[in-house]
């Protein structure tokens, strides 16, 4: 039996979270997100769809703007620049994973550092407020995911961000905005009927644009809230409400606001080394050890040497792609994950230039290659595995399997590799003392008095010494 008016109950705890809910951990881990969901974002501002979303965006004009991030001469309304800075964050597939599985920071951030700069002047958002909102719309995210144990596997029909992602930006949104608990309500509920986007549009350039979407249209539905608009109270409650995107939904209420246990506490995120879907780089370690039986350190791989590649790995059908012809087909690959790691050693942001894609050499290995698929391992980024398997020509066999991969939540980056990560990300497009004085405000984050120092930091214009004065000042 569901218990009874769960939509008013999330309402309440949203409305209720104060800054002394927060915890420790739940801050430390929350700034290692926002700092990495910061740095795919800038990188991601070089793609080919975050400039078609640009041109696109740029019709919609208000007397209210926000940040173009990496943009000083670009600004868009609030709804546009969430929506932009949303698509830049996983236009590469760059952006972090939880469990249940969704990317939770991209659909939050960008809203709350547009809705920071269109806030009246004189309600400044300190760092503090920006944590416990962005808190607030991940925490939403992990409980609606929790109430299927559908969404606890890698997706077959939806793409998470595009359901829970558009209800926690509306959530992160409300609290920052200050609405009360009734049109809290409301929020989540105009949220709901925006919801939902295909899968089968992963591994193409309009996949980005459901990360975007969840963002503006969170933020949408808090403004509809705000200006009063009703929809139905017990959206949550019914299966023809939020249970509409999952056959085994079973909502229950939030922890008491007098306890509150956040999922983050519990549940860290896992960070990618380099731009590819979550899977493959559990693929791509086991191929870089079974590599090293086979190559000195600065060897050539002795590809002529190679008769089959096996690869074992759970059952997920948008990451097999045998050969993939774009780098949005190759981020979604099993077997270019393998065959990249085995023929140069690493993966980076570079292996996915297409002419990288479309190395003779590469698709040589690619014809070699093919997938097995064992009854235990299970689509979840909670315990599936991956092995490589190599059989040469002359009969031996060499076998590597990866249960853990390093920025998995089980094993997390080093914060000196996170802020390696976001400087190598960020200096694509800001100079390096921007991106220094971004990494010194996240980690000082629960102290600064303005966001708008933050915003103007990823704005991209060269850093002024006024500019790095103030932010010393403020942390």
């Amino acid at each position: 039996m569901w218990a009874k008016n769960i939509t008013g109950n999330f309402a309440n705890v949203i409305h209720g979270l104060k800054a002394s809910h927060l915890t420790d951990v739940v801050i430390g881990r929350s700034k290692r997100m926002i700092l990495d969901t910061l740095g795919v974002g800038l990188l991601g501002t070089r793609t080919d769809v975050f400039q078609k979303m640009i041109r696109y965006s740029k019709i919609y004009s208000s007397e209210t703007s926000s940040t173009v991030w990496a943009h000083p001469d670009i600004r868009l309304p609030p709804l546009y620049a969430t929506f932009v800075n949303g698509v830049a964050v996983h236009s590469m597939d760059f952006d972090d994973t939880w469990h249940p599985t969704t990317h939770p920071s991209g659909a939050v951030l960008p809203v709350l550092l547009a809705l920071s700069e269109a806030l009246p002047e004189q309600k400044k958002t300190s760092g503090l407020d920006l944590l416990l909102a962005f808190n607030t719309g991940i925490e939403v995210q992990g409980r609606l995911m929790h109430f299927s144990n559908e969404a606890s596997d890698v997706p077959k029909r939806f793409h998470p961000p595009s359901i829970v992602g558009t209800l926690g930006s509306a959530a992160a949104a409300a609290k920052l905005l200050g609405l009360d608990q009734f049109k809290t309500k409301e929020a989540l509920a105009i949220a709901a009927s925006y919801a939902g986007a295909p899968l089968a549009n992963a591994a193409t350039q309009t996949k980005p644009l459901h990360m975007g979407n969840a963002g503006r249209h969170g933020l949408e539905a808090a403004f509809l809230a705000s200006s009063g608009l009703q929809a139905n109270k017990l959206i949550l409650d019914l299966e023809s409400g939020f249970g509409a995107f999952y056959a085994d939904y079973l909502p229950q209420t939030l922890p008491s606001l007098q306890s509150y246990s956040w999922l983050l506490d519990q549940q860290d995120v896992a960070i990618k080394s380099f731009p590819a879907h979550l899977g493959t780089h559990w693929m791509a370690e086991a191929a870089l050890a079974v590599r090293k039986h086979l190559v000195k350190s600065r060897e050539s791989l002795p590809s002529g040497r190679i008769k089959t590649i096996v690869l074992k790995v759970p059952d997920i059908q948008y990451v097999n792609r045998p050969f993939p012809t774009s780098e949005h087909e190759a981020r979604h690959s099993f077997q270019f994950a393998a065959c990249t790691a085995l023929l140069d050693g690493h993966i980076s942001v570079e292996s996915f230039r297409q002419q990288n894609i479309s190395r003779p050499e590469l698709r040589e290995l690619l014809r070699k290659t093919h997938l097995e698929h064992s009854p235990d391992n299970q689509p979840s980024f909670k315990n599936l595995y991956c092995e490589a398997m190599i059989v040469l020509k002359d009969g031996e066999v060499l076998t590597e399997r990866c249960d853990t991969f390093y920025g998995h939540w089980r094993k997390p980056l080093s914060k000196g590799d996170l802020v390696k990560k976001f400087q190598s990300n960020a200096t694509t497009v800001v100079s390096p003392e921007a991106a220094e004085s971004i990494v010194e405000v996240v980690d000082n984050l629960e102290k600064l008095e303005d966001c708008s120092l933050l915003t103007s930091l990823l704005q991209g214009a060269e850093t002024t010494n006024k500019l790095l004065q103030r932010s010393s000042r403020q942390i």
